[in-house]
């Protein structure tokens, strides 16, 4: 399904670089409290502050404080450090690359999205859309979330090596994709609109799948994404009152997976190593394919998902960073 890849996120380079473009050359003394456009490696003694509509793009900055980006504002920081927590309000954005936050990260409700690249944060929240008309995004790359992640909204992708250290739990977003990614707690994706891919990750708690439209698709073979390899599931897996169709295949499952309530019926493969059985209904050309895993235990996660989905929101902040 080509059209995973929203046509929102091919307007990110023109809405953030646009938007940097316009600011101060430097925003010097003014950074001690708040920012409106560039900043280098300096000590920020205080909270900061993006005002409304503005833009602030940081190079090597440590914020002892909290960050507050208001209602339009976009904030990209770069092998940067905020002590505290960062806020980012209706409309606002952030992109923080080979940058640590102590703190939380959260993205108010119509907020337009969150970019980690090769980071580390605390706990990460996406409310959820509730009247707002713009609907947000997580994208994480190469990051560690070490805390909980729950998104109430938009667009989800964890990937090339992510690392959510507790739980993952999104309800009513567009999709929640995981490849190539780790989550240290249980997994739950429910009500979501297209549904959810997970390939070549490793889950260590309980998964959840129930309510998703668009179908749910855990290794390759499926039809909502291309992916090379399977993954591992630390205890039971249910994948339940789903929609648009369900695969299971080249996973290994410490547990007992669960498929009912789905229509069509879930697509089981012969590869998949389930430890504790299936119970529900599958399709009639798989209905004796799964098996019951061997005792031995296989380590998880060294294929690598292969996909046709592009990140958009990366290339176009490192594009409009190259014009700050």
């Amino acid at each position: 399904m080509p059209g995973r890849t929203v046509a929102k996120l091919a307007t990110v380079s023109a809405v953030v670089a646009a938007s940097v473009l316009t600011v101060a050359p430097t925003a010097h003394a003014d950074l001690v409290t708040h920012c409106i456009g560039t900043g280098g490696a300096v000590t920020v003694p205080n909270d900061l502050y993006v005002p409304a509509g503005e833009s602030c793009a940081l190079t090597g900055t440590t914020i002892t404080g909290n960050v507050t980006v208001a209602a339009g504002g976009n904030l990209v920081v770069t092998g940067g450090r905020v002590s505290g927590e960062v806020r980012v309000a209706a409309d606002g954005y952030l992109d923080a690359t080979d940058t640590t936050v102590d703190g939380q990260v959260v993205l108010a409700a119509g907020g337009y999205g969150v970019f980690l690249k090769d980071a580390r944060t605390g706990t990460v929240t996406v409310r959820p859309k509730g009247a707002a008309t713009i609907d947000s995004f997580l994208f994480a790359e190469a990051s560690t979330i070490a805390g909980h992640v729950t998104v109430g909204a938009g667009e989800v992708r964890l990937d090339r090596g992510t690392q959510v250290q507790r739980n993952l739990s999104s309800t009513g977003t567009y999709y929640t994709d995981v490849h190539d990614s780790f989550v240290d707690g249980t997994l739950s994706v429910l009500n979501s609109a297209t549904g959810s891919v997970v390939c070549g990750s490793a889950v260590r708690g309980k998964a959840t799948f129930a309510g998703n439209l668009g179908g749910v698709q855990l290794g390759p073979n499926g039809g909502l994404d291309s992916c090379a390899s399977g993954g591992y599931w630390g205890a039971d897996v249910s994948v339940t009152s789903t929609t648009g169709g369900v695969t299971v295949d080249d996973n290994i499952i410490n547990g007992a997976l669960t498929v009912t309530g789905n229509e069509p019926a879930a697509q089981v493969a012969a590869n998949n190593r389930i430890r504790g059985g299936v119970t529900g209904d599958q399709a009639a050309a798989t209905n004796r394919a799964a098996r019951v895993a061997a005792p031995d235990r296989e380590d998880a996660g060294d294929g690598r998902a292969e996909v046709r989905r592009t990140s958009a929101v990366r290339e176009a902040t490192e594009a409009g960073a190259a014009r700050l």
